[in-house]
């Protein structure tokens, strides 16, 4: 799929209704991320902003960035009626870079073939402050046929042996591959994600 499709096809999801996931952050961004001193963020495929908004919450100063307009207008809107104040970036995953140096670049269920998802974790490495983090969360490749939900192809799935060799020179503080529980009207599931939590060491 090309870029400027899956842009489209994201803002037709995003439009569907009010908001396509709940408004809270995601479990593991609240669980890994709540005892990080705020600084400066970024949050890289933000959608509609749950987690940039929480981030803020919480008072960093966040940069939300999505290839979608209409996730983002979404995000804005989440942002001002819980009174707090992101910067909005409309670019393109693959392709963006920031200013200057933060201290936390978070990559939540960040849909990307290989060559763009290992590119984008190479880059995002190298936006860290001496002390500064790189957070991810995704759909684990194991999902497909051990889990539940997600995409299902294997191409944008992640796995935690490749999302630490992107990482190459951060100190990894957690890598694994953790279980989200899904409510459906059938009960309980479980959902499989990569989960990987790396530093620069401080200098």
């Amino acid at each position: 799929m090309g870029r400027d499709t899956a842009r489209q096809a994201w803002d037709e999801r995003y439009s569907a209704r009010d908001y396509v996931w709940t408004v809270e952050a995601n479990q593991f961004v609240e669980a890994e991320l709540s005892d990080l001193a705020p600084g400066e963020a970024i949050d890289l495929g933000a959608g509609e902003g749950r987690n940039a908004v929480w981030l803020a919450l919480r008072g960093w100063k966040v940069t939300a960035v999505d290839f979608s307009p209409v996730g983002l207008e979404k995000a804005a809107r989440l942002a001002a009626d819980n009174d707090v104040s992101i910067e909005i970036v409309e670019a393109d995953a693959t392709t963006y870079r920031p200013q200057g140096l933060v201290d936390l670049v978070a990559v939540s269920y960040l849909q990307l073939p290989p060559d763009g998802r290992r590119a984008v974790l190479e880059h995002a490495k190298t936006w860290l402050r001496p002390g500064g983090t790189v957070f991810v969360i995704a759909h684990d490749r194991r999902n497909i046929s051990d889990g539940y939900g997600g995409p299902s192809s294997p191409e944008v799935c992640y796995s935690v042996d490749e999302t630490v060799a992107a990482l190459d020179g951060l100190e990894i503080e957690i890598a694994e591959v953790v279980g989200r529980t899904v409510t459906t009207e059938s009960g309980e599931q479980t959902a499989l994600d990569t989960l990987v939590k790396a530093t620069l060491p401080a200098a």
